[in-house]
């Protein structure tokens, strides 16, 4: 896969290992399973920020097989915990960004604070690495701020920036994005959108317009749309993404900031109750630590395997 680089994975899942995850991998170590095993287990998953629900389901999947195959030591079962935590994050339709058309659009959601605006830059750099042509379109208009940083940041990333002033029609963004796009026989728009509060309305009503303006001018437009999630801020991240998919059709997530937590069991939370795919994942700061998301890379970087 390009871009994938499992020892960065590794590495930047290094907090998550070692606080919550070193002490299920112990749990495994040694010793016979027994009603206070499936106990501990379940309390360090949900302490993972896995969530109550997924860890009393996926403990459930993981003790009928333990118990079908006859398994009497912990160490014997960590193997299926690891599949059954594999099964969580699969099953989902391939990614449409990577079908054969004369322009992608990707629509990137999420709320302020979420990484949404340097996610954006590194996608571009990640699709630029495979010799795509991309145009960035600045239609977070409601801040200035947010139009200047994608500006650096696209900068930095080699890409060109469609953007107006503070304040305009982001439509009217969306639209010029796509044409200068056309005209630059560029085969890739990625478009930002407003960060402000998930419960606001009138913000689900402008997302719809900008699908709707997005797809007079490009068949099917958005191929792809990706909400963007701070894995630092765990069961929060969950929430915030109900919200977005009960609005939005949201077709993939991208979780960031998953080098500064403890908590990074919480990518296992998203796949099971959004039932939307992982599409990439965030380890750094750097225009290279945006990487495609693959689920037996995730389970093992959690288990140093």
């Amino acid at each position: 896969m390009f871009g994938f680089n499992r020892n960065k994975i590794k590495e930047g899942l290094s907090r998550t290992r070692n606080s919550v995850f070193g002490q299920i991998t112990t749990l495994f170590g040694g010793g016979d399973i027994d009603d206070e095993f499936w106990e501990d287990l379940e309390a360090l998953l949900i302490q993972a920020d896995v969530g109550a629900e997924t860890s009393m389901e996926l403990i459930e999947t993981v003790r009928k097989r333990v118990e079908r195959d006859g398994i009497y030591k912990a160490a014997d079962a960590k193997g299926i915990l690891k599949e059954e935590m594999q099964h969580l994050l699969d099953g989902y339709t391939p990614s449409k960004i990577e079908e054969h058309r004369l322009v992608t659009v990707i629509l990137v959601v999420g709320v302020n604070g979420s990484g949404k605006t340097t996610t954006i830059a590194k996608l571009a750099h990640y699709y630029q690495q495979q010799g795509r042509r991309v145009v960035l379109g600045a239609a977070d208009t409601f801040r200035a701020a947010a139009i200047d940083q994608l500006k650096i940041w696209g900068e930095r990333a080699g890409v060109t920036v469609i953007a107006h002033q503070e304040n305009a029609d982001p439509g009217a963004v969306v639209f010029d994005s796509l044409k200068s796009a056309l005209a630059r026989k560029a085969d890739m728009v990625i478009i930002d959108t407003a960060g402000r509060l998930h419960t606001k309305f009138n913000l689900m009503k402008e997302l719809e317009k900008l699908k709707s303006i997005a797809r007079k001018q490009v068949h099917a437009a958005p191929h792809e749309t990706l909400l963007v999630l701070d894995g630092t801020t765990g069961q929060n991240a969950l929430s915030q993404a109900k919200h977005f998919k009960k609005s939005v059709e949201i077709t993939g997530v991208v979780v960031t900031k998953l080098d500064g937590t403890a908590k990074g069991g919480v990518v296992l939370a998203i796949g099971k109750t959004l039932e939307v795919p992982v599409r990439f994942i965030g380890v750094g700061e750097g225009l290279d630590d945006l990487m495609p998301f693959d689920s037996k890379a995730f389970v093992d970087a959690l288990f140093d395997d």
